[in-house]
């Protein structure tokens, strides 16, 4: 392997140094986190060794704290939609590798894809990321013509403002093309950063066998002027410790090339799939403990990045996990081509199974029952505040400024257009809290704009 940001030996020595470390050396890495500070590897690495409860739960109850102080109590909402099934790579832990004859094969049409859109409008959805296979025939061109069929499909008042992208790696041209279609996040997930594993679930002559044109995929990216780029890793595919510090070594290596990180991060449990046998096989599974610390320790070194946790997990794991540090989630979540349509499983046209397929409104019911506002906003991505613009705002914390105005507007959108009688009761009772705690001039300043979207307006944001 050339590329020098992921260093297996330096990894390991970071992760043998981390052991036994003492009580008070955890928590001056804690207190560091907690003043907005990301942390170094080694540093992370420590944390990553703790076995002790109680500084587990001092470790649990700083990610809790930071994620109030940078993020409050907001939560961004979006749905995926799978465009295309096609494949030809055979990486042995997905259900749409080649091999996989138990899969259907099927791209979405253009009508098919309007009502698969028309679907999620009318549930309430703003923000979208588009998935696809990799294959030849989702290419660049292929991307940024789906992106603009979404952005163009209206169904009453709704409408998709942002659509973020979940793809195979482009070269720099194809990036540019996407940008131009009006992209927000460019996201690539490693799959795992440790080269051997890679290699060996990934076969030779494959696309994704190139272990490093995949992780410089958002390199080229940002070099097209995508300024928004998400990563993450598939956990059960190798130690979990080991790739909480490939994430990390990853944005360390963007924040300094480019001057921003990423503007999110995503941590994924390997789930099962139709005829795919690496599931029961896998000895790196993630429990529910070990994947708290995974998103307590991510959210303790990286303060300000976005963290998404998705309907892979099951409600009572999305409910213990939300709170640690997540930032977005997905939620009516559908994954089989079609989906949306048939609003079921449908295994022979899936990755993976979901774990969590409740409604829209319910999840956001019980969101606010536990006290955090829904959010839809997208105006940082179309008001320039993105790359190293929005994180010289959410780094010091300030980006609630914007977020929480702009959170409280999409969430009244929402509520007069799509929520039930139940979810509107809840949902103004956050609104109503939301505002008694912001200060007198800011709060005027956002009511007269909840008039406008009493009176019939749509898409308000400071």
């Amino acid at each position: 392997m050339k590329n020098g940001f992921i260093n297996n030996n330096l990894i390991l020595e970071n992760l043998e140094n981390g052991k036994g470390t003492s009580k008070a050396e955890i928590r001056e890495i804690i207190a560091k986190s907690l003043a907005k500070n990301r942390l170094e590897p080694e540093e992370t690495a420590k944390l990553l060794q703790v076995t002790d409860p109680e500084l587990l739960e001092e470790m649990f109850e700083g990610a809790r704290q930071l994620k109030k102080d940078i993020y409050g109590n907001r939560i961004v909402y979006f749905a995926p939609l799978y465009i295309g099934n096609k494949c030809i790579n055979n990486c042995l832990y997905c259900g749409f590798r080649r091999s996989n004859n138990s899969i259907v094969r099927e791209t979405l049409s253009t009508e098919e894809l309007e009502e698969q859109i028309k679907i999620l409008e009318s549930k309430g959805h703003k923000r979208l990321i588009l998935v696809y296979g990799e294959h030849p025939c989702y290419g660049a061109d292929f991307i940024a013509e789906t992106m603009k069929i979404v952005y163009n499909t209206k169904n009453g008042n709704g409408e998709i403002r942002r659509v973020n992208i979940n793809a195979a790696p482009l070269d720099v041209d194809g990036y540019k093309k996407l940008k131009e279609a009006g992209i927000g996040t460019f996201q690539i997930f490693q799959e795992t950063y440790h080269y051997d594993t890679y290699k060996l679930l990934h076969p030779e002559g494959d696309m994704k066998s190139d272990y490093e044109w995949r992780l410089t995929g958002l390199d080229r990216a940002m070099e097209a002027g995508i300024d928004d780029v998400g990563i993450g890793a598939l956990f059960g595919l190798y130690d979990w410790k080991y790739e909480v510090m490939g994430l990390l070594y990853h944005t360390i290596h963007l924040e300094e090339k480019y001057g921003v990180g990423p503007h999110t991060i995503s941590f994924p449990r390997i789930e099962p799939a139709i005829d795919t046998d690496f599931y029961d096989q896998t000895k790196y599974k993630v429990s529910d403990e070990d994947f708290k610390k995974i998103v307590s320790i991510l959210r303790l070194s990286v303060p300000y990045t976005g963290m998404i946790l998705t309907a892979r997990e099951n409600p009572n794991v999305r409910r213990e996990i939300i709170p640690l540090g997540v930032s977005q989630i997905d939620a009516g979540s559908r994954i089989g081509i079609g989906g949306y349509t048939k609003d079921d499983y449908i295994p022979d046209k899936e990755q993976f199974q979901l774990g969590d397929m409740r409604s829209l409104d319910s999840i956001i019911g019980e969101m606010s029952d536990n006290g955090f506002l829904t959010s839809f906003c997208t105006a940082c991505y179309r008001s320039g505040r993105t790359g190293e613009n929005f994180m010289s705002k959410a780094k010091p914390g300030e980006i609630q400024n914007f977020c929480r105005a702009n959170a409280i507007l999409t969430f009244k959108e929402y509520l007069l257009d799509y929520a039930s009688d139940e979810t509107k009761v809840k949902g103004e009772n956050i609104i109503s809290k939301e505002l008694a705690s912001i200060e007198p001039k800011r709060r005027k300043l956002i009511e007269d704009k909840l008039k406008l979207v009493e009176c019939g307006e749509r898409d308000v944001y400071l």
